[in-house]
């Protein structure tokens, strides 16, 4: 299977069970030719055209260590998970994290010295979850998000302005729903999966505190999932489209007039419609909320078992830090993305008007990232019950209780460190 970089972003997706790499270890890549020790680096497979040569490009013009470039498909979380328990895994790996297993662990080094006078260039929002006691683990290396596309005709001949409110978003995917359009598509599966804990940021909260608490122990919690039933209640939301949310082809092809779907949508939305979309954030809901939408970044962190450690953070600084150039034409060259140094995403050409432009000032003002303590566990117990308050309209308030107490206990285990 092919990941893309959109697959684990703000979705669900995280760690599984360790299980083996094979007998491919990572060390027998294509090699640099560099001079110095050799360094292997690991990639998950992505679906962008070009990507691949680009990144061993990279490699190849470094030449103070002999680099192998790894390109991993299949599940690439759970091989580098049982790859990091080993000594024959990569020097410097890809990592949509790193978890705080693998901090808490020892698994991965220390990187914050690394960042010494460039720490403020990078995208706050997407450092903190690579932050853990005060230390940076892993390097940004673009940065991803997701956006409610709206078809401006549309909404035009509709009468209906771009939504403000989450209120305001289920008024108007009922106003522009019709026998041949629906007003909204969320995915498939009503919303669950794509829109995940964006609605508890949308209400003003959060779905674990800076303090390590949970963060939707509030009756807001309950009312905004309430809407998110109401859109499916309405019949105002596509579902069973031929291609999910991440796809675009459902709103380019007329098959709904607004949809949840990522940044690297956006050449092929602009190619097929032209100026005729805008990007919105998931529209704020009450009085103490705001406009949310998650933002994430995969990173290039280095192994603690490793054996050149201090070669590997050189090599890590040099292409993600020091070569700007590479950084810029990785983020919109393949795809297309935001760098993670805020003075490269300012400067883009790119992402200087329109809905691109509006896309990087949201990630900064609305951008949310999932935090380090929101486990796997939390996510899955937090979505199982969204899914039934939104397709089954079971009862919001009864279901967040269950959550609450089963994210509480998932919280006071985590807390403590092995």
């Amino acid at each position: 299977m092919t990941i893309s970089r959109r697959t684990l972003l703000g979705t669900g997706a995280a760690l599984g069970q360790l299980t083996a790499c094979g007998s491919n270890t990572g060390r027998d890549g294509g090699s640099s030719g560099g001079s110095g020790p050799k360094l292997s680096q690991w990639y998950h497979q992505y679906g962008e055209p070009g990507a691949e040569q680009a990144v061993k490009r990279y490699a190849a013009a470094y030449k103070k260590a002999d680099v192998g470039v790894q390109w991993r498909p299949g599940n690439y979380d759970e091989q580098t998970a049982a790859a990091l328990l080993t000594d024959s895994g990569p020097d410097v790996f890809e990592v949509n994290g790193p978890t705080l297993d693998q901090i808490q662990r020892g698994q991965v080094v220390d990187l914050t010295g690394l960042f010494e006078g460039v720490k403020d260039d990078f995208n706050p929002v997407i450092l903190a979850p690579k932050t853990y006691d005060g230390k940076i683990w892993a390097i940004p290396q673009v940065v991803d998000m997701h956006l409610l596309y709206y078809r401006k005709s549309l909404l035009a001949d509709a009468g209906v302005k771009p939504p403000k409110s989450l209120d305001e978003l289920v008024d108007a995917a009922k106003a522009l729903t019709t026998k041949k359009v629906k007003g909204l598509f969320l995915g498939n599966d009503g919303g669950a999966g794509a829109l995940a804990i964006t609605p508890l940021y949308a209400a003003g909260l959060s779905s674990v505190t800076e303090d390590g608490e949970v963060g939707f122990d509030d009756p807001a919690a309950a009312r905004t999932l309430g809407k998110l039933r109401q859109l499916y209640a309405d019949k105002s939301l596509l579902l069973g489209a031929p291609s999910d949310w991440s796809d675009p082809s459902a709103f380019t092809q007329g098959l709904t007039a607004m949809q949840w779907c990522g940044l690297w949508a956006l050449p092929a939305v602009k190619k097929a419609l032209g100026d005729d979309f805008g990007v919105l954030a998931l529209p704020a809901d009450g009085a103490d909320g705001k406009p949310s939408l998650p933002v994430g970044s995969y990173a290039a962190a280095v192994s603690a078992r490793g054996g050149h450690r201090k070669e590997a953070k050189d090599f890590v600084k040099w292409l993600w830090i020091d070569r700007t150039d590479y950084q810029e034409d990785f983020a919109l060259s393949y795809g297309f993305h935001i760098p993670a140094r805020l003075s490269l995403a300012k400067k883009a050409d790119k992402l200087k008007e329109g809905p691109a432009a509006d896309a990087v000032r949201y990630s900064t003002e609305y951008g949310y990232a999932e935090p380090l303590l929101w486990t796997p566990a939390s996510r899955t117990a937090y979505q199982d019950a969204l899914s039934r308050i939104i397709k089954s309209g079971a009862n919001p308030e009864s279901e967040l209780k269950s959550v609450v107490r089963k994210v509480r206990a998932e919280l006071d285990r985590v807390k403590k460190k092995p």
